[in-house]
């Protein structure tokens, strides 16, 4: 990955992603306004921040791509298996609608979604000219959401998997995630042709690899243009919100990509 600074916000973008088609953006928790454990660029009100911070964080991240607030398009994020198209951007004070992974083919939309140790996998297109974000946790990853975004595109565009460009960004990595019996079990009935690849086991505890998960399921939909990043949100709280390791008060931090 290739970090970016902006005024007081620090970002990353993927390296094999075409900067002059598309930009996108994974920000770190630095350069926003959010006070004390939300501190400082949270994107997300569920854990008691105020509107007005999160309103603020987002206006800033949008404007390094010098794109109005007016033009996103985000979802309320429920570990789900379903994907969302659209060719319009969200209206304000509308309903979020569900879902995990978001699509569009119009540049008048800005895909915006928010994480803190869950996958976020940004999914581009060339062809088409179809771009997306997947929002990917342990639940997420057992139930195949990456896939489902990619046979959507397939089905719905006559996208070819091996010109799909794929991005697994920052989450908890697997030295971090360590899970319990129901996870296990989960995983080990879900994911059983990939179990032996993902499920770790060192000192009597187990752990969930998901970066390894997701692009193994990306392999399997014939994606084989994958940049892993292999940062560990858990690992580094100085830049990144970590669930695992904050709680309900943890903020999260934001993932934008449009069209140009």
């Amino acid at each position: 990955m290739i970090s970016h600074n902006f005024g007081n916000l620090r970002y990353f973008t993927f390296e094999s992603f075409p900067h002059e088609k598309i930009s996108h953006g994974i920000f770190t928790r630095l350069g926003g306004i959010s006070p004390d454990s939300f501190s400082s660029l949270n994107v997300g009100e569920s854990a008691g921040d105020s509107r007005d911070n999160v309103v603020e964080n987002r206006k800033r991240i949008f404007q390094v791509f010098d794109q109005s607030v007016d033009s996103i398009f985000d979802v309320w994020q429920i570990h789900s298996d379903k994907v969302k198209f659209t060719n319009l951007p969200r209206k304000s004070g509308t309903r979020h609608e569900q879902a995990d992974a978001i699509l569009t083919d119009s540049k008048e939309v800005s895909l915006f979604m928010q994480f803190a140790d869950c996958v976020p996998i940004l999914i581009y297109d060339p062809k088409n000219n179809i771009i997306g974000i997947v929002h990917a946790g342990w639940q997420g990853t057992v139930k195949r959401i990456v896939q489902n975004a990619v046979k959507y595109m397939t089905d719905r565009f006559s996208s070819d998997p091996e010109e799909i460009l794929a991005g697994i960004g920052p989450s908890i990595g697997p030295d971090h995630y360590e899970v319990g019996k129901n996870v296990f079990i989960e995983v080990d009935d879900k994911l059983c042709d990939i179990r032996s690849e993902v499920l770790i086991t060192k000192n009597g505890k187990t752990y969930f690899d998901l970066w390894k998960s997701n692009e193994l399921l990306l392999l399997q939909s014939g994606v084989k243009k994958i940049e892993v990043a292999g940062i560990c949100t858990a690992c580094n709280l100085d830049e990144w919100y970590s669930y695992r390791l904050e709680g309900q008060k943890s903020g999260r931090f934001g993932v934008f990509m449009s069209l140009k």
